[in-house]
């Protein structure tokens, strides 16, 4: 039986009066790399947040690893948008990256010299390690992008949040993203991002929650990634579904007769 990282009941997501989230039910197992998909003010950034406790709910809850997020804060990394942080801030790369590891530290604890060199492997790992001393300020969104996720892979966690790790940067920086991504989900980790490219979202993603205020689809790619489950998310939005119609036309993704998981 698979065992599931992150499970949604009922959960519904207010802003005043406006319900932003209605009646979500999902679940993500464990070990998988899943993207949310939907239109612009679907609710995708609401539904990370929502999770991680950071949006009051209206009703419904989350849970991650079986417990309450606050139980197991420690195992969850979160990537916010790049456009949320204030890049002004006077703090270098390499700084950044140590925050991922203060959940290991304890209270009133420096980082020692076995976390630096953690920091400045997963800087390593994204190819930014000669940009350690420079101040965030001072790098392109591509390279602050990389810092996120080298912070993120600092904190070893076994569940990683990202909001769209992939904006605003350039093609090789997208590539080794996802390689990285894809290391994490090889090594059991859970990894879940909002994700807006329908091009790139069959080949990246082996499990997809299609959203638009409700849950219209949730599974295997392979299963809800369809024409039939993406016209109820998109509408009339016929640019991109003539993308999707190219996919299935090349064998990418399967017919809407295939699908066998579609959420109503």
């Amino acid at each position: 039986m698979t065992t599931s990282a992150i499970e949604i009941h009922d959960l519904c997501v207010t802003y005043g009066q406006k319900p932003v989230l209605w009646d979500i039910d999902v679940t993500i197992p464990q070990g998988t790399l899943t993207a949310i998909v939907g239109p612009n003010g679907a609710g995708k950034s609401t539904l990370l947040k929502s999770i991680l406790g950071l949006v009051p709910v209206a009703s419904g809850f989350s849970r991650i690893l079986g417990q309450p997020v606050d139980a197991v804060r420690r195992q969850i990394s979160y990537v916010p948008q790049r456009e949320s942080v204030d890049w002004d801030f006077p703090v270098s790369v390499l700084d950044v990256v140590l925050m991922g590891r203060y959940g290991h530290l304890g209270w009133l604890r420096r980082p020692s010299r076995k976390d630096r060199a953690a920091a400045m492997e997963c800087l390593q790992l994204v190819g930014i390690e000669q940009l350690a001393d420079r101040q965030i300020r001072q790098l392109s969104g591509g390279q602050q992008q990389r810092v996120f996720i080298a912070r993120a892979l600092a904190q070893d966690a076994l569940v990683y949040l990202m909001d769209e790790p992939f904006a605003g940067v350039d093609a090789a920086t997208e590539q080794s993203i996802i390689e990285i991504l894809r290391r994490l989900r090889n090594a059991g980790k859970t990894v879940v991002t909002v994700h807006h490219d329908l091009q790139t979202a069959a080949e990246y993603y082996d499990w997809m929650v299609l959203l638009q205020f409700r849950l219209i689809a949730a599974g295997p790619t392979s299963a809800v990634f369809t024409p039939d489950n993406l016209q109820k998310t998109y509408g009339g939005r016929l640019t991109l579904l003539d993308r999707v119609s190219e996919a299935v036309r090349t064998g990418q993704v399967r017919s809407a007769q295939d699908s066998s998981t579609e959420v109503r």
